[in-house]
Parts: C-alpha cells; sequence; structure tokens
C-alpha cells in the first residue's frame, strides 16, 4: 500500500515539475463562419473535426439577396476565420464584419483564381468580375488550397490534418472535373446550349463548352426587359433548344412563361448559388455538381 501510494506521489511530483507530459482536455474546434452554404461545405470538408463552421448563408437561399441580423453580427465576432466568396458576390460581408468589429481574419476564398470578366449590360453596368467561380471545378481547388492555409496559420497544430483533408478532396474535384468532360464528351457543340434563370455558369461554360442563355443576366434581382425576354424566346425556337432549368433559389415563374410560350418542358432544378438541404440532391459541392452535370447533359442530350 506504501509503495504504491509512493509512486503515486513520484508521478504526481514529475507532472508538476514538468519532466512528464500532463494530460490536457483536447483542444476546443476552431470557430469559423462561411459566408454561405457552398463555402460552407468546402471549409467543414478541409477542417474536419478541427473546425466548427458556422454558415450565414444557408440551404436555398440567395447570398445575393441577403440581409445580414444582428445574430449574424454576433457569430462572426465569436468566430476566428471569416470565409467569403470576394469579387462582390456578397456586399455585405465587409460591412458586416466591419460593424461587428471584427479583429479575426478574413479569408477571400477565390484569391488566385482566373477571373471571368462580364459584360456590361442587364444592370451589371459597374460589375468587374463574374463571382460565380466555384462553378468551375478546377477553381474550387484554388479555394480549398487556400482555406486549408488559413486554418493552418490558425491552428498549426492541425496544418497537417488540413493539408490530408484538402489533398484527398482534390483527388474528388479532379475525378468530378474528368466525370464531366466523359459526360459531354458525345454531345456536339451545336446541341451545348442551356437556358437558366440567371447567368451563373459562366465558369462551367468556358471549361466544357456549353452556350448558357439567361433572361436575368448574372444578377438574379434585376428583371429582364420584354425585348430580351423576346428575343430570347426568339432563339430557342429558332435553335429548338429544349434544355430549359431553372434554379433552387430562383423564381421560376419567367422561365415558366418562356416554356409556355415555346411548348418546351421546364428541365428539372438546378443548385447554382446555394446547396439544397439535406434530404435533396445538392446537398453538398460535390453532390450538386454531379447532379447538375446529370441533368444538364440529359437535357441537352434533346437539342
Amino acid at each position: 500500500m506504501k509503495r504504491a501510494t509512493l509512486k503515486f506521489l513520484t508521478l504526481s511530483s514529475l507532472v508538476a515539475i514538468g519532466l512528464l507530459p500532463s494530460i490536457s482536455p483536447a483542444a476546443e474546434p476552431l470557430p469559423v463562419v462561411a459566408s454561405f452554404s457552398i463555402l460552407g461545405d468546402l471549409v467543414q470538408v478541409v477542417g474536419g473535426e478541427r473546425v466548427k463552421v458556422t454558415t450565414l448563408v444557408g440551404p436555398d437561399a440567395d447570398a445575393h439577396a441577403f440581409e445580414p441580423k444582428p445574430a449574424h453580427a454576433k457569430a462572426i465576432l465569436q468566430s476566428r476565420l471569416f470565409v467569403i466568396n470576394g469579387l462582390n458576390f456578397e456586399p455585405w460581408a465587409q460591412k458586416l464584419a466591419r460593424s461587428a468589429n471584427y479583429q479575426g481574419q478574413t479569408l477571400v476564398a477565390s484569391h488566385g483564381i482566373k477571373v471571368r470578366k462580364l459584360p456590361l449590360d442587364k444592370g451589371l453596368q459597374h460589375a468587374e468580375a463574374d463571382p460565380h467561380g466555384w462553378q468551375d471545378p478546377s477553381n474550387v481547388v484554388v479555394y480549398v488550397k487556400n482555406i486549408a492555409k488559413s486554418l493552418a496559420s490558425l491552428d498549426p497544430a492541425g496544418a497537417s490534418s488540413y493539408q490530408k483533408n484538402s489533398e484527398t478532396y482534390i483527388k474528388e474535384l479532379e475525378s468530378l472535373d474528368q466525370f464531366t468532360k466523359d459526360q459531354l464528351a458525345p454531345l456536339s457543340l451545336k446541341q451545348r446550349q442551356v437556358i437558366t434563370s440567371h447567368d451563373a455558369f459562366g465558369y462551367f461554360a468556358a471549361r466544357y463548352q456549353i452556350r448558357f442563355l439567361a433572361p436575368q443576366g448574372i444578377n438574379a434581382d434585376v428583371e429582364p426587359s420584354a425585348k430580351e425576354v423576346a428575343q430570347l424566346i426568339r432563339q430557342i425556337k429558332r435553335d429548338k433548344i429544349k434544355a430549359v432549368f431553372v434554379e433552387n433559389m430562383s423564381n421560376p415563374k419567367l422561365l415558366a412563361q418562356i416554356t409556355q410560350d415555346t411548348g418546351v418542358a421546364l428541365g428539372p432544378k438546378l443548385y447554382v448559388d446555394a446547396l439544397s438541404g439535406p434530404n435533396e440532391p445538392g446537398s453538398t459541392y460535390l453532390k450538386m455538381m454531379h447532379h447538375n452535370v446529370t441533368q444538364l447533359v440529359a437535357g441537352m442530350q434533346r437539342n
């Protein structure tokens, strides 16, 4: 009994003077705020269990029209990293961070991608860049590397974990890119025409040689003129375009009118600026893209 007590005291003493490591509780997850659902998914994939992600603009919600509330400012204030897309996708984000007196790190996830220039029309005369960079999987590789680097700078102990997670995910992105190319390969360039609610597929179109037409242009809040709608209807009839889709966060009324005037059936819902809820086919970035590719190809096959 005395020998056991002596052993316990000796070990305790060694710990106390620093000769043996003490057992410390697990570190708290790194609090991170992502501006919208797609970025939230990417941060969670890279961060894994070492991060706690709060997403401001949730599934099926429009980040363009988002109006922050005090609870959102509080979430940012309590985080150590605020991840935004940039390229004026969330014009409210920096203002929200300033109003919250946020002192943490802000990451512009799109930093380093090759930015697509916007046409100076349809209500965006002052826009300089297409913000929808995630529509090209090769851009998301850049997003993921940026996220891993920022997380590692705030949590050096987790650097190897973030690196491993990002490398694994990048392989999945490369597989997605090849899957898309393989699915599109049988389609002629003439078949590769699609009508969508608003012009959010610019990066996707450039990578995979598809022509997207949208009555609302790149800004879902700007209503097209009657002349623009009439021109689009004439083009659908002339080119016999049957691939017509509405997006999960868009009002389907305009496209419904166009399909009624042209006799073309409206295709399944696509997920573009936001993920779906957990029980829908676009609940993660990879699922969203696979769903969109599958539906787009099926639609273009009818052109």
